[in-house]
C-alpha cells in the first residue's frame, strides 16, 4: 500500500495512521508560568531530545496554546516525566481548561517551582527537567505555508531526579515506567530495557 498523507485510502484506512507509525513517543510534560505568574501544564506528544551538548529538547504544539504563548513571554519552561502511575492526570491535564486556570489545581498535581527557572515542575512526578528556550518556530509546509504549528527548542539547565530511582550511579527509566503515545488513543508504558555494545567509533 502506498498513498498520499492527504489522500490516504479511508476505506481501509479511516484513521490517521502517521501518528500510529512514528511511535513511540516521549510525552514532555509542559510546565509553565504567563506574565502574572499563573501556572500552566499540558502534555506533548511531539516531544524529543535533539542534543546532548549542551543537552536540548523540542516540542511542538498544534495550534497557539498556552504553553507557547507563556513560554514567549517568560523564555522557560520545565518538562516532567509522565508516568504509570501519573497517567490519569496527565491525560486530564489536556483538557481544554479556560485560559488562566491552572491544570496543576484542576488535577490535584503539586506544582513545585523550579531552582533556576520559576516555571513549575510536577512535583509527583520522579524527574523534570528545567529549560530555557532557544528558539520559537512557527511551521510552514513545503509551499512555505503556516500550518498552525509552534515548535519550541530548550536547552536544559537543571535536572531533577528523585534519589529513589538511582540505581548504582544510573537513572532507572524501567523503574519510573514512563507512558509514551503510540497513536490514535494508544500509549504503552516503559517496563523492561535491554542493552547493545554500539559499533567501534560510533556516537
Amino acid at each position: 500500500m502506498f498513498f498520499r498523507p492527504e489522500a490516504r485510502p479511508t476505506d481501509r484506512l479511516p484513521h490517521d495512521p502517521f501518528k500510529a507509525i512514528v511511535a513511540p513517543r516521549p510525552i514532555g510534560w509542559i510546565g509553565s508560568i504567563d506574565a502574572e505568574g499563573r501556572a500552566n501544564l499540558a502534555p506533548y506528544s511531539f516531544f524529543n531530545a535533539i542534543g546532548s551538548h549542551p543537552p536540548l529538547v523540542m516540542f511542538s504544539s498544534e495550534g497557539l496554546k498556552d504553553s507557547v504563548t507563556n513560554i514567549r513571554t517568560t523564555g522557560e519552561f520545565t518538562a516532567s516525566l509522565a508516568t504509570w502511575d501519573l497517567r490519569h492526570a496527565m491525560n486530564a491535564s489536556s483538557a481544554p481548561l479556560p485560559h488562566g486556570t491552572s491544570e496543576f489545581e484542576a488535577t490535584g498535581l503539586t506544582p513545585v517551582p523550579g531552582q533556576i527557572v520559576r516555571a513549575p515542575r510536577v512535583g509527583e512526578s520522579p524527574v523534570a527537567l528545567e529549560c530555557r528556550a532557544i528558539e520559537i518556530k512557527a511551521l510552514v509546509d513545503l509551499d512555505g505555508r503556516p500550518i498552525g504549528n509552534h515548535m519550541v527548542i530548550g536547552q536544559v539547565v537543571g535536572i531533577h531526579i528523585d534519589d529513589a530511582y538511582v540505581i548504582a550511579g544510573r537513572f532507572d527509566l524501567a523503574r519510573a515506567r514512563p507512558i509514551t503515545r503510540c497513536g490514535y488513543k494508544d500509549y504503552a508504558v516503559v517496563t523492561e530495557l535491554f542493552a547493545l555494545d554500539r559499533p567501534p567509533g560510533a556516537d
